[in-house]
Order: C-alpha cells, then sequence, then structure tokens
C-alpha cells in the first residue's frame, strides 16, 4: 500500500511526487497520454517557443534609421522540429528523468478509475493509497455551435503542430491563448481574425489595456471582430465558413483554417469522482476547499483540474501543497495575493493582485495610478513607447494591492510589484528605492513616483 497514489503526469502531480519524496512516502503514479502534461508538450514551452520566433522574424521591420534588415520564413517546418526538439528535451529532463530511477516511485501508464477513497484500478489492478491526490489537468473546450464539431476545427494543440503556415486562420476567442496564437501566425504572413463574443478582448481587464492592445494588434493587419454570437458552421472544400450574428446582422467569415481557443474544461469525466462521492463543481472542475482536500476526506486536487488559476506554476504549488496537507495531516490554504501572471502577446500584459475595481469592492481606499510607457527613458531610446503601466494602492497604509503592464517584455517587470504585495513594501519606498537608469524596471519606479509627482517636470532619474 502507497503512501500517495497521484492521478496524472503533469506539472501538479510531478510537483506532488517530489515533495511526497521530500516527506518519506511511498507514491504511486498513474497517468494517461504523454509524461508532463499540458505545459511542456501542447501549452507553455511550444508556444512560447513559437511566439519568439515570429517575433524575431517580425523585429526585421524595426524602427531606427540607417538600418536595413531582411527576414524570410524559409521553412516552417524547421521552426516546427525545433520547437519539437525543445518539447522533448524538456520533457525527458524535467519529468522522465526526475523519477526513472527512484525506487519510491512507481509510475503506470493508464487510465485510473476510483473505487473508493483509497483505492484506485488501473487495467484491471487495484491500488491502495493512504491518500488520493487528482491531477488530471484540462482540454480544450469546443463552444456549442452547430457544426462547429464537424468542420475540422483544431485546438492550440493542434495549431502547434502545423508544418504548414495557414493561408487564412480565424481564431475563436478573445483571451490569452487566442491573442497568442493569432498574433504569432499573423506575424508569420498567415491572414488571421479574431472573432470574440464580448464586446472587447481580455474582457475581464480595463479598457484602457484593452483597447490599446487591440489598436497595436490591428496595426500589425490582425482582424478584431467583437460582439459576435455564432450561428452555426459549414465546410466548403478546403474552406470553413462561420455564420455569426453581430449586433443584429448576419454576417460569414471564411478561412482555411479554424482554432478554437474558448477556453479549457477540467479533465473530471470517467475518472469514478461521483462514484466515490467526490463533489463536482457546475463548470466540471473538481471542489476542494482552501487546503485542496475534497469533499471525500483522504482525496485532494490541484492543477487545471481545480479549475482557475490555471497556470503550470500554480499547479506545480497547489500539487505540492496538497502533497504536504496530505501527507503530514496540515492544512495550509492556498495563498494567491500576490499571484503574477502575463499574456505573451507583444506588447504583453501582465497583472498582479487586484485591480482599482475589485479593490474599491473589497473595501480599500484605492488609488490608482497610470504611467504612460513614453514616459520611461528606456523605452524611449528602444523607440517602442507602447503601453503602460498602472499601480493601485491602499491610501491608508499606501501599500501596494495591485498593478496593471501593458508594455514589451511586460512580463519580466510584474515581479516587483508582486514582490513588493507579498512584503508590505509601500508605494513611497518603491518610489525611493535605486533602479538603474535606462533600464526597464525603471519604470515601476517611475509608476510609484506618479502617486505623488507629475514625472513629467522631473529630469532623468531625479526623485
Amino acid at each position: 500500500m502507497s503512501d500517495l497514489i497521484i492521478v496524472g503526469g503533469g506539472s501538479a502531480a510531478f510537483a506532488a511526487a517530489l515533495k511526497g519524496l521530500d516527506l518519506g512516502a511511498g507514491i504511486v503514479m498513474i497517468n494517461e497520454g504523454l509524461i508532463g502534461g499540458t505545459c511542456v508538450n501542447v501549452g507553455c514551452v511550444p508556444s512560447k517557443a513559437l511566439i519568439r520566433a515570429a517575433e524575431a522574424h517580425h523585429r526585421a521591420s524595426h524602427p531606427f534609421h540607417g538600418i536595413k534588415l531582411h527576414s524570410e520564413v524559409t521553412d516552417y517546418k524547421a521552426v516546427i522540429s525545433q520547437k519539437d526538439r525543445l518539447v522533448e528535451g524538456l520533457r525527458q529532463k524535467k519529468y522522465s528523468d526526475l523519477i526513472k530511477d527512484r525506487a519510491e516511485v512507481e509510475y503506470i501508464s493508464g487510465k485510473a478509475v476510483l473505487k473508493d477513497a483509497h483505492t484506485v484500478v488501473v487495467a484491471g489492478r487495484e491500488i491502495s493509497g493512504g491518500k488520493i491526490l487528482i491531477a488530471t489537468g484540462s482540454s480544450p473546450y469546443l463552444p456549442p455551435v452547430p457544426g462547429l464539431a464537424d468542420v475540422g476545427v483544431m485546438s492550440s494543440t493542434e495549431a502547434f503542430e502545423m508544418t504548414e503556415l495557414p493561408r487564412k486562420l480565424i481564431v475563436l476567442g478573445g483571451r490569452y491563448i487566442a491573442l497568442e496564437i493569432a498574433q504569432m501566425f499573423s506575424r508569420f504572413g498567415t491572414e488571421v481574425t479574431i472573432l470574440q463574443r464580448s464586446s472587447r478582448i481580455l474582457p475581464d481587464e480595463s479598457p484602457e489595456i484593452t483597447d490599446a492592445l487591440t489598436g497595436y494588434l490591428r496595426e500589425e493587419g490582425v482582424t478584431i471582430q467583437t460582439d459576435v454570437s455564432f450561428q452555426s458552421a459549414r465546410r466548403e472544400g478546403d474552406e470553413i465558413t462561420l455564420t455569426t450574428e453581430i449586433k443584429g446582422k448576419i454576417q460569414s467569415f471564411s478561412a482555411s483554417h479554424v482554432v478554437a481557443a474558448t477556453g479549457r474544461r477540467a479533465n473530471t469525466k470517467d475518472l469514478g469522482l461521483e462514484a466515490a462521492g467526490v463533489k463536482i463543481r457546475p463548470d466540471g472542475a473538481l471542489a476542494v476547499n482552501e487546503g485542496l482536500e475534497s469533499s471525500v476526506e483522504g482525496i485532494y486536487g490541484a492543477g487545471d483540474v481545480i479549475g482557475a488559476p490555471q497556470f503550470v506554476y500554480t499547479a506545480a504549488y497547489e500539487g505540492a501543497l496538497a502533497a504536504e496537507n496530505a501527507l503530514s495531516e496540515k492544512a495550509k490554504h492556498r495563498d494567491y495575493r500576490a499571484l503574477p501572471w502575463v499574456i505573451f502577446s507583444d506588447p504583453q500584459v501582465a497583472g498582479v493582485g487586484m485591480d482599482e475595481k475589485q479593490a474599491k469592492a473589497a473595501g480599500m481606499d484605492a488609488h490608482a495610478v497610470t504611467l504612460s510607457m513614453d514616459q520611461v527613458p528606456r523605452a524611449l531610446a528602444a523607440r517602442d513607447t507602447r503601453g503602460l503601466i498602472t499601480l493601485i494602492r491602499d491610501r491608508a497604509n499606501d501599500q501596494l494591492v495591485g498593478g496593471r503592464i501593458l508594455a514589451p517584455e511586460g512580463g519580466e517587470l510584474v515581479m516587483e510589484i508582486s514582490l513588493a504585495i507579498k512584503f508590505g513594501i509601500t508605494a513611497t519606498e518603491l518610489a525611493g528605492s535605486f533602479h538603474p537608469y535606462l533600464t526597464n524596471a525603471e519604470a515601476i519606479k517611475l509608476a510609484a513616483l506618479t502617486f505623488s509627482k507629475n514625472v513629467d517636470q522631473l529630469s532623468c532619474c531625479a526623485s
């Protein structure tokens, strides 16, 4: 009998296994599909590799006078092959190799089904364990539009595996994955149209950010259509046609390829969870408390299968936390107050903590300031002043409670705000800290200064 049975083989599962080994536990890991889960195989790693390749190609049209560059996509199959080698190497090094020589871990490839709160069945074999962790991840969700499932719509997984660039592409959705895919293919030369049901892309973010990003994407040639109600889909030869209703008018869109980036759903079906008495939320995710224990004592959940936030690093955090709680009888709770996130568009969108509306709803005397990137010397020197930075503080104690960034490589800036929130660094302290001149990091200092001063009236490096 093992101490911990882990169902899954991705980031949450491996973090749980490693934590279990640290605690001296015996582990059984049961995984259906490729080891490593979504991120390394079909998500973060392949997408960011291709996004960077597309960016390198796009950067040939730089804004500097007196310099001429030329970039051409001569062999897209080679681009995909290089991406595949990166994926295979990381899957081997960061997943397979970590457990291959560990006698305390038994890895089983197959479909796991719960028999009860302490027993899992795989390939006819019953495996008993003290505790069980469900870390089965999530899968792409296809909206229930008539005909859509029959016309050959791709998921993001299939989009990253194509070895030929599509001539014309429709992307369904307007959030993280949709925007990354749309801009990437557009930069490689594909004609791209985004169809979004909401009135804005990234509808949970401020119009200030989404309107600016919409403009930047349109300047690159991406067509963005919002307020779309999908009516039907059909295929005619090599083209897929989507019939939509937009503000009361019927409109059709056609393309050689369609990618659905309309969200993901937790992989909770056919695991025997209901039979074991485990509660499933209405959205299909595994219901857990703040200590990541399900409705059944001894059964835990971690990662995408328990719903948002669905990031690889939160999955790893949750996997380790769930294993510690399960094996040491602790009840540590999740803490996402300083959770940073990034959308790898260009410019990138990054954030942490609350926005102004959320802070006010929480009862704070919230104060938000926004700095345009054209106030940042590094951005001026780089001839790229796209974007802005918004910081939110609580006037009662001057502590930062959130931040939003729209800027080239904005994801590299968000950690400073995250650490300020986590360790209670005030806006005044942040503004008074040394930041090297002509770095993007100086943008955070300038934004913090904006709470009390007009940075337009300061000399270089002045506080």
